[in-house]
Formats: C-alpha cells, structure tokens, sequence
C-alpha cells in the first residue's frame, strides 16, 4: 500500500504524540470499517432513514415548482367542464 510521505509522517506524528505504534491505529481503522460494514439498522430505521429522504426530497422539489395552478386545481377544472356536458 502506498501512502504519500506527508500523510505519513503527520499519522507517525500523532501516533507518537498519543503513545502508539502506526501498526495499532492502522488495525483498528480496518477493524472499525469491517464493523461499520457489518451491523445492520435497527428494525423500522431504514424505513425511517428512506421516508426522511423521500420527505427532505419532496420538500427541495417544491421549492422549485413554477408558479401556476396545482394538478388538484387542475383536475378539478377538468372535472366541472366535463359535468356541464
């Protein structure tokens, strides 16, 4: 694995500074992304994660509607010339 001098030498740096070996930080960085990768959510917190984004996604979609009737106001204008009939 290759890692610039600089990066490295700032990750001996603070290692030395915390009293570790750069072997010790770069075990549990892997370790800690192999946990991360591995727990699953909680059950119902994907649905709340995928409606939360759906929710902040319609909101940023309204900010950006032109201005004009809405479908309902649409719909219903469809509706009233098709009961004249």
């Amino acid at each position: 694995m290759e890692i610039s001098d600089d990066v490295y030498r700032r990750v001996k740096a603070k290692a030395a500074l915390d009293g570790r070996r750069v072997r010790e930080i770069t075990l549990q960085l892997y370790q800690q992304w192999l946990k991360d990768g591995e727990e699953e959510p909680a059950a119902g917190q994907e649905a709340e994660r995928w409606l939360d984004d759906l929710l902040r996604l319609g909101e940023e979609a309204g900010r950006t509607v032109p201005p004009g009737p809405t479908a309902t106001e649409i719909l219903a204008k469809d509706r009233s010339r098709l009961d004249r009939r």
